[in-house]
């Protein structure tokens, strides 16, 4: 009897590992915006609520233009809490990218815990954020597809 019970633990114990690779290697990487990519005057609320759900370990990517003479400065900020993020108050919030990061390749966030993500820019004292520049996200595992 103490076999047959190692062997089912052992399977499942495989099965387990199976199963997070199988999970790390289907996460997704998403442009925050799509083809619009990270820029005021976006309903970026509106394009989460499209594109969810996202998974632990999918990856945002935020892409803007740098600061020109034809475009306005943005970056990314992430804020603490949700009170943070309803009234656009960034003396807790981390910058995580300034104005020039958003080039290129742009700059990624890895969504690698079960817990919300509340996202803003910061340029023009917090107004493009009040005028809809955020957006949160809560990536659930795997297994809750």
């Amino acid at each position: 009897m103490k076999m047959a019970l190692s062997i089912n633990v052992a399977q499942a114990i495989v099965l387990l590992v199976a199963a997070t690779l199988l999970g790390v290697s289907q996460a997704k990487t998403v442009v925050v915006g799509g083809d619009e990519k990270w820029r005021s005057g976006f309903n970026y609320t509106e394009w989460a609520f499209q594109n969810n759900p996202l998974y632990i370990n999918d990856k945002l990517v935020f892409k803007y233009e740098p600061p020109s003479a034809s475009s306005s400065a943005v970056d990314v900020y992430w804020m603490p809490d949700l009170y943070s993020y309803m009234t656009c108050d960034f003396s807790r919030a981390k910058l995580l990218a300034d104005a020039t990061k958003g080039s290129d390749e742009g700059f990624t966030v890895a969504l690698d815990q079960w817990r919300p993500y509340y996202f803003a820019c910061g340029q023009s004292d917090g107004l493009d954020c009040k005028h809809g520049m955020k957006f949160f996200a809560v990536p659930w595992p795997r297994w809750f597809k």
